[in-house]
């Protein structure tokens, strides 16, 4: 099962009005959807649901959800927050059994920029896509995608196909899309141009 378990409570009512109850009586007001089930509104302690969101595991990753002595897998979608407190103050959870198949959005990151011969040229990374949507079992998605720029020159286009995805995960476009490339930096183009004229 998933690390995190958010403890909820089913709501009566829907609307902006039960929703501003709920978060005056100290809970953050949530909907539960998917799975070929009617959608469920539900509360969670803002306290619990906080501290759940600050382990940097909520979103985008497989949770258990408890009501009383049911508990149900669950992926959260997305989370709303309050402009200027930046408190959340609503958020969506999707159904999902552990090993279903599910698109997910995942962050790219990029390690060894002090040993990719292009940086050292003077090249900048453009990274095209900074997350990349996933079909992954619910159970297996992976945190993060991270790219080797060691041994990458200017003029090097990065590729899907040159990521090494884990075992049952595959890309959600069916085509060699671009992540990034390294490209030669404004500064050392015009030096370049210098020299030839």
């Amino acid at each position: 099962m998933a690390e995190i378990i958010l403890n909820v409570e089913v709501r009566d009512g829907a609307g902006t009005g039960n929703a501003r109850a709920t978060r005056r009586a100290g809970k953050v007001p949530g909907v539960l959807y998917g799975g070929g089930k009617a959608p469920v509104n539900i509360a969670v302690k803002a306290n619990e649901f906080r501290k759940s969101l600050y382990t940097g595991k909520l979103l985008g990753h497989l949770v258990t959800l408890q009501y009383g002595e049911e508990k149900q897998s669950v992926i959260a979608k997305a989370v709303q927050f309050h402009p200027v407190t930046d408190e959340p103050v609503h958020f969506d959870l999707y159904r999902v059994d552990e090993h279903q198949l599910i698109k997910i959005e995942v962050p790219v990151h990029f390690k060894n920029h002090e040993t990719s011969v292009g940086l050292k040229k003077g090249g900048t990374l453009e990274v095209i896509r900074h997350t990349v949507e996933l079909a992954c079992p619910a159970d297996k998605i992976p945190e993060e995608l991270v790219i080797d720029l060691a041994g990458h020159d200017i003029g090097d286009v990065i590729r899907i196909s040159e990521v090494k995805l884990p075992e049952g995960v595959k890309p959600a476009m069916d085509r060699d899309f671009v992540i990034a490339n390294v490209k030669a930096s404004s500064a050392a183009q015009s030096d370049a141009g210098d020299t030839t004229a």
